[in-house]
Parts: structure tokens; C-alpha cells; sequence
């Protein structure tokens, strides 16, 4: 167990999900191409051997075995870079085709050339280099497949028959013609199938990363505006409390207790507002880093509880820690703006009571905002964090769960939306203690 300093310093939140995947098409497309050398060796050696042996065709079966041999250390090696690579480039990709075509070239002149049946297989590599290459690459693999198959009409080692098989080589091409066919056939369902979905794979999280970017950078402007109002709304309200001050001590207002009361009315608000605009200007990452808050999970969310109370009087607000103990976390604004987001969202939503439940397990905080108000539509579950998706019907509503979620996902959690069993909304938020927490312990749940 890692214990805290007398004087801890803070550790930067991670600004990059934990729990985005890579982008590993290339990666799963090279296992696919290996498990498809992988039966290629096999066919191969089998193929020679049987028309060796069994059907008395004289081969070279020295040279030709040694083809197979050279593909399985191309495997081995290709396994070795899988193993330590999260990402296979797309000239890794286009090198291992190449090398497809060329061993298979190196077969065919060993066993009759452009009379060998099999020369139908080039197929294969053309189709999964236009699945697979972008397209100077895939026109590559084109030339150098119908420029070896052009060679190999003219420069090969030809096949000899005897026997019960001299005089019909014309039947065992027809017969070597379906065999091929139906291999090319069988597998092209079975590697193009899945690489088809790698490639679906990847692009839905292109696009994903794209609407993330492009939230973060509504976010980044809404920051931008919400921090210069609020230096903007700092001046005047300096000034305001000052002439406020001003008041209390006029004699005209001193002797006077109902006016010295609006005042203080007064004051409190000003201060109210400036605890807003301090709390707007954290959020919008002004205060970063700079005073960094080491408290644990209980006072924090009790502080977050009282506030909100104070600011909300009327609304019945419970908190339930559960039957936990929590560890010590460096408390960002943000998560206590993103949390009062989610009480503010009940009270707007018509709840006339709203309960925040705490809980955790070895890895996770868990903080869930139940209320008894209008829930969500169908409609809004589908679309919930996204901006402008509101349920209030007002136009510029939307923000607060939108920016919830961009929290929860910046510092590698993730929010959860639904409605309870006996009506209202219920939305939980978790973070991660890898995130939060100033010292690792090792309690669970």
C-alpha cells in the first residue's frame, strides 16, 4: 500500500480515456493474414505430398518444401511483432501480401507454371489487398500478380506424367480447376468476412474520435466564454459590494433596521455571486493545479450536499455513504461542478425530493442522483450527453449532462442514465480511483 507525503503533490488528472481502444485493424487484419498462411502451408505440403506419392507426378519435392518452411519462420516472426505491436503499419501489410504472391509464385514454376491449375489462388491476394491496401498498393499486388502469371507462362519447370496419368493432363486440369476454384471460394467467405468487420470496427471509432473532438471543442469555447463573462461580472460586482459597504455605515440606513437587513440580503447575494463566478472560472481550468484539494469522499460530497442545500432551500436533499470506507482523493472542481449539475438537473426536472447515494468497489466511485421528477423520455435515453438533448423544453438546455459525460470520460469514467422502477431519473456517475484516489488501498467493495 502506497502511503501519502506529509506534503502530497497532486498527480495531473488524465486528460486521455483509459478506457479508449486502440485502433487495431491492422493488427487483427495481420493475425488474419497469418492464420491464412498458416493453411496455406498446411495445403501446400499436403498437396505435394499427395501428388507426389499417391498420384506418381514427379515434383521436386526438395525445392518445393522449402517454400512452406520459409513461410512458417514468416509466421513465427509475424506472431513475435503481433505480440509486442498494438498497430500494424499499412507497408507491413502490403510486405506480407507481396510475399504471399512470390512464395506462391516460386510454387507454381516448380510444378508446371501457367498449366498449374492453382494459378487461380492469385485471386486471393488481389481481393485481400482490396480490402486491406489503400490503392497504389492494391494496383501493386495487381502488377505483380498478372506480371508473375505472364512469367510463369513462359519460364517454369514442366510436369511429367506417367503412367496410368500420361495423356490426361487436360483431366486433371479440369479436376485441379474446381479444387481451386472451390478453395478460393471457401476462403474468401472466411478471411474477407471478419477483415470486412475489422474495417467497420475502425471506422465507427474514427468516428467516434471525430464527435469527441468535436464536443471537446464546444467545450472548449463554452469555457472560453463562460470565464471571460465571468472576469467581465467580477469588476462590477467588486464594485457593488463596495458601495454596499458604503451603505451599512450611512446614517440614513444605519439607524434603520429593516434597511440594514435588505442589505445584508444584498451582500449575501453579491457573495453568492462571487462564489459562482470563482466556482465558473475553476471550472473552466483557471485554478488548476494551483490549490489542489486533498480531502476524502465523504467531506467532499457532504461540502457539495451543503452547499447545494444552501442554495436550494426547500428541496429535501439525503446522502447515503453506504457501509464503505474511502480512501483520501485530490477533489478537481470539475467533478464537484459535474455532480452539482446532476442535483440541479433533478431540481429542474420537477423532482420534489432528490437522494445521492455514494458507493464503491476496488476500482470504482460510484455517485448515483435519484429523484422522483419527470425521468426521461425514450427519446432522451437514446441521445442522453449530447448537447441540446433536454427534457426542460428551453432553448440552451442540454449542457449540464453534456458536460457531466465529457468529465466522466476525461478522467476515465463513465456516466450511466435510466429511469427508476417507481418513476423519476436516476444518473450514476464513476471514476476511477486510479484517477482520484491519493493513496491506493486495497478495499473493496
Amino acid at each position: 500500500m502506497k502511503t501519502a507525503r506529509n506534503q502530497p503533490r497532486p498527480r495531473p488528472l488524465r486528460w486521455l480515456p483509459a478506457q479508449w481502444p486502440a485502433d487495431a485493424a491492422g493488427r487483427r487484419n495481420m493475425a488474419l493474414l497469418v492464420q491464412l498462411r498458416w493453411l496455406a502451408i498446411a495445403g501446400q505440403v499436403a498437396t505435394i505430398l499427395l501428388t507426389h506419392f499417391a498420384m506418381g507426378i514427379t515434383l521436386p519435392l526438395g525445392s518445393m518444401l522449402v517454400v512452406p518452411c520459409i513461410a512458417a519462420l514468416m509466421n513465427v516472426g509475424s506472431l513475435m511483432i503481433l505480440r509486442r505491436r498494438t498497430d500494424i503499419t499499412h507497408a507491413e501489410l502490403f510486405l506480407a501480401l507481396l510475399f504471399d504472391v512470390l512464395a506462391l509464385t516460386t510454387q507454381l514454376y516448380l510444378s508446371g507454371g501457367a498449366t498449374n491449375p492453382f494459378l487461380s489462388l492469385y485471386l486471393v491476394q488481389v481481393a485481400l489487398g482490396a480490402v486491406l491496401l489503400h490503392r497504389w498498393s492494391v494496383w501493386g499486388i495487381v502488377a505483380v500478380s498478372t506480371a508473375c502469371a505472364a512469367i510463369l507462362a513462359f519460364v517454369h519447370r514442366p510436369l511429367y506424367l506417367s503412367g496410368a496419368l500420361e495423356g490426361h493432363l487436360f483431366d486433371l486440369h479440369i479436376v485441379g480447376t474446381w479444387v481451386c476454384l472451390t478453395m478460393v471460394a471457401v476462403l474468401l467467405v472466411l478471411f474477407m468476412t471478419p477483415i470486412n468487420r475489422n474495417i467497420q470496427e475502425r471506422e465507427s471509432h474514427l468516428a467516434r474520435l471525430r464527435q469527441q473532438a468535436a464536443e471537446e471543442e464546444h467545450i472548449v469555447r463554452m469555457g472560453l466564454l463562460a470565464s471571460g463573462a465571468a472576469h467581465e461580472l467580477g469588476t462590477p460586482l467588486a464594485q457593488l459590494a463596495v458601495v454596499l459597504g458604503d451603505w451599512r455605515h450611512m446614517p440614513q440606513i444605519a439607524g434603520n433596521p429593516a434597511l440594514i437587513e435588505e442589505v445584508e440580503e444584498m451582500e449575501a447575494a453579491v457573495r453568492r455571486c462571487k462564489s459562482i463566478l470563482t466556482g465558473v472560472l475553476m471550472s473552466a481550468g483557471e485554478a488548476r493545479g494551483e490549490a489542489p484539494e486533498v480531502t476524502d469522499v465523504r467531506h467532499f460530497i457532504e461540502r457539495i450536499a451543503q452547499d447545494w442545500r444552501a442554495a436550494n432551500p426547500g428541496m429535501p436533499l439525503r446522502c447515503d455513504f453506504g457501509p464503505h470506507d474511502y480512501p483520501r482523493i485530490i477533489a478537481d472542481p470539475v467533478i464537484r461542478q459535474a455532480v452539482t449539475n446532476l442535483l440541479d438537473n433533478a431540481r429542474e426536472a420537477g423532482a420534489t425530493y432528490v437522494n445521492m447515494m455514494v458507493s464503491r468497489d476496488s476500482q470504482w466511485l460510484h455517485i448515483t442522483v435519484r429523484d422522483n421528477g419527470r425521468g426521461f423520455s425514450p427519446d432522451m435515453l437514446a441521445d442522453v450527453g449530447k448537447p441540446y438533448r433536454s427534457s426542460k423544453g428551453r432553448q440552451g438546455g442540454g449542457l449540464g449532462l453534456f458536460l457531466v459525460f465529457n468529465v466522466a470520460r476525461k478522467l476515465g469514467g463513465r456516466v450511466d442514465a435510466s429511469n427508476g422502477a417507481d418513476g423519476g431519473a436516476m444518473v450514476q456517475l464513476r471514476l476511477p480511483f486510479a484517477t482520484l484516489a491519493l493513496e491506493e488501498d486495497k478495499d473493496g467493495a
